[in-house]
């Protein structure tokens, strides 16, 4: 009874799926990141939790063409389409969402309503950045799995990855890329106003469409019929006039036909996982290894060294430690990367690995300290009472007698600690390092699969840290028989 039931239910859903799901809910649910910032959709200072932009009055349209009410649903940029797949969310995927090759493989595209161009910009002091061929092999700044990524990998050039679109103006001008290529509309707002900065000029063109998906035709052939009366009724020009961002080319959003819709998907084309892929996810877990080691290298004696000056230094001087250790613990290693190479690029000029490595090392250092502190705490008091009595110094007591002794008890901690670290390096991702896991995202997205790449990231994770806990547990046993 139970199977048959759900067989119905089932039946039901899939029935009732699309345009008729809307319109009973009486929403239409569009997925997007107001991290992407304006003119796309962003935060309404004035209305906390509304929301304001191009997109959101063309979504209020929409809606109201539907016969429904518009709702914007937060998500992640990267991962509006594979949280459009996998459904439950929000209905549609709205957000500056371009039509790619990898895109148009995995969902359905309407109709676009804005017609970009794809702006190149360089430091005013580099004349040497011409063009889309002058880029090869140089260090490009711009979105991932965007139309501007596939433009610059065919290129030849470093296509550098970034979660948001003021972070690669930033590193341009601090002269940590050597050029950024985005959308005219970012361009515009968080590039042009940088005077250190100049437009090189538009090396592609693109079209904004709403993702819908596959299976859900219904769904898109409103949408499409909604999109061109608003904009042959004008709304959709002045919508764009609104918020300065209407030109002339925007006419051909208004005689757009069903056939230019079918031409620019049929342009697209397919990729599928190759053994090129696998040389990258290599080159990926060689950058996390190297940046969670790098890290480890400089935690471990930072830790120590904080363990011990709470314990044995002046008062003062452990009481800053303590601060350290608060601090660096209790406020998130995300944010403490962003402040380290976005907030102090001013005053302090790191390259990513470096920071990566500076920030995740120190963040760390908090953390070994107290596993350090417990080690040393578990040692006897008498021991540092009979190496005194034997004449040692308190410095010397400690690194031929304490110190030993506290490391046997705090090897597993330190081991457990270098092994998350291994994972949360997966975080540097944020200051534009490409490393296992962003690597492993951006392939997914291109080869419209998150399983094998899936696998892959995890087979290299654990190839890197199970050898690591072997080590540890050979290490173990030495000092128990030792």
């Amino acid at each position: 009874m139970l199977v048959v039931w759900g067989a119905l239910t089932s039946c039901h859903r899939e029935a009732d799926s699309g345009l008729e799901r809307v319109r009973r809910a009486g929403v239409l649910r569009w997925g997007a990141d107001a991290q992407g910032g304006e003119p796309y959709a962003m935060e309404d200072p004035s209305r906390p939790g509304q929301y304001r932009g191009f997109e959101v009055e063309l979504a209020e349209a929409l809606g109201r063409e539907l016969g429904v009410r518009a709702e914007l649903v937060q998500n992640d940029w990267s991962n509006l389409i594979p949280s459009l797949e996998r459904g439950g969310s929000f209905d549609v995927a709205m957000n500056g969402m371009e039509i790619t090759p990898s895109r148009a493989g995995r969902v359905l595209f309407t109709r676009p309503y804005y017609l970009f161009n794809l702006l190149l910009m360089a430091r005013r002091d580099d004349a040497s950045v011409s063009g889309l061929e002058s880029l090869k092999g140089r260090r490009v700044g711009t979105l991932a799995n965007s139309l501007a990524w596939e433009l610059l990998l065919g290129s030849g050039a470093q296509a550098i990855p970034y979660e948001g679109v003021e972070e690669p103006y930033i590193d341009l001008e601090q002269g940590r890329l050597d050029a950024v290529l985005m959308d005219d509309l970012i361009a515009q707002r968080y590039g042009m106003p940088k005077k250190a900065l100049w437009g090189v000029g538009d090396v592609g063109q693109g079209y904004y469409a709403i993702a819908v998906r596959r299976g859900e035709e219904d769904l898109r052939q409103a949408l499409d019929e909604a999109l061109g009366r608003i904009a042959r009724s004008g709304e959709l020009r002045a919508i764009l006039s609104r918020w300065r961002i209407d030109n002339a080319a925007q006419q051909r959003m208004v005689e757009w036909t069903e056939a230019q819709t079918r031409d620019v998907l049929a342009s697209t084309r397919t990729t599928a996982l190759e053994p090129g892929h696998a040389v990258m996810f290599l080159q990926a877990a060689g950058v996390t290894l190297l940046v969670s080691v790098g890290a480890m290298a400089l935690a471990v004696p930072l830790g120590l060294l904080l363990a011990l000056v709470r314990l044995y230094g002046p008062r003062w001087l452990g009481g800053l430690a303590t601060a350290y250790v608060e601090l660096l613990r209790g406020t998130p290693v995300l944010l403490q990367l962003y402040v380290l190479y976005f907030g102090l690029a001013g005053v302090l000029r790191l390259d990513a690995l470096s920071a990566a490595i500076l920030g995740l090392g120190l963040n760390y250092a908090a953390y070994e300290a107290e596993v350090y502190r417990a080690g040393v705490l578990a040692v006897p008091r008498g021991q540092m009472e009979a190496a005194l009595a034997l004449g040692m110094t308190t410095p010397l007591a400690l690194r031929r007698v304490v110190v030993p002794q506290a490391f046997r008890v705090a090897l597993p901690g330190v081991t457990n600690d270098f092994i998350a670290l291994l994972k949360d390096s997966s975080l540097v991702s944020v200051i534009s390092v490409v490393e296992l896991t962003k690597r492993m995202t951006i392939v997914a997205v291109d080869v419209r699969s998150w399983l094998l790449p899936g696998a892959m990231c995890a087979a290299l994770y654990l190839a890197m840290s199970y050898p690591l806990s072997r080590l540890a547990r050979w290490l173990e046993a030495k000092l128990e028989r030792a």
